[in-house]
C-alpha cells in the first residue's frame, strides 16, 4: 500500500512540473501568459468567446484553427452547413452575423470540458436588419480539439426563433 502511494505523489509531483519554463526578461520581452503556460482545451475555446473585443475573439479562434478545422451550423439555421477552415467560416458564417443583424451575440452561461471535447451553452440575441425584429434562443456548441488545435465545432440551437426573426 505504501508503495502505491509513493509511487501516486510522484505522478502528481512530475504532473506538476510539466508546465513549460521560461527565461527572466526586460517587461518589454516578457512573453504572455498564454505563451508561458499550456492552454487547456478549455482554455482555448473560453479565449473565441472571452477576450476584451469581438476582434480578440477572432484572432484566436483563427489561432486555434488549421485550415481542415471543420465548422458545423445547424441544419434549420440560416447559415446551416459544414465549412472547412477559416476562410470559409468567416465567409459564410461572420460576414453575414455581422452584415444582417444589430448586436448578434453568444451569451456564454457555462462550460463543460471533458477530454478533447468542451461544450459552451447559453443563449444566442439579435436584431435582424430587413425586419428590426429581436429574438433570444437557447444553443449549445460543441468542440472537439486536439493537440492545441480546434478539429470540429458543431452548433445545436432552436433555429425556429432565429427564422421568425427574420
Amino acid at each position: 500500500m505504501r508503495q502505491v502511494i509513493s509511487t501516486l505523489i510522484v505522478l502528481i509531483m512530475l504532473q506538476a512540473c510539466t508546465s513549460q519554463a521560461t527565461t527572466t526578461t526586460s517587461d518589454s520581452q516578457k512573453p504572455s501568459y498564454r505563451e508561458t503556460q499550456t492552454m487547456t482545451n478549455l482554455d482555448i475555446v473560453k479565449s473565441t468567446y472571452e477576450g476584451k473585443t469581438s476582434e480578440e475573439n477572432g484572432k484566436n479562434l483563427q489561432r486555434y484553427m488549421t485550415s481542415e478545422t471543420l465548422w458545423t451550423e445547424a441544419a434549420g439555421f440560416p447559415y446551416a452547413g459544414t465549412y472547412q477552415g477559416f476562410e470559409q467560416i468567416e465567409k459564410h458564417v461572420f460576414a453575414r452575423l455581422g452584415s444582417e443583424w444589430i448586436g448578434y451575440n453568444f451569451a456564454v452561461e457555462d462550460y463543460v470540458a471533458a477530454g478533447d471535447k468542451v461544450i459552451a451553452y447559453g443563449t444566442y440575441s439579435g436584431t435582424y436588419k430587413t425586419s428590426g425584429k429581436h429574438f433570444k434562443a437557447r444553443v449549445a456548441h460543441l468542440w472537439q480539439l486536439k493537440d492545441g488545435k480546434i478539429v470540429s465545432f458543431e452548433q445545436f440551437v432552436d433555429s425556429k426563433t432565429v427564422n421568425d426573426a427574420m
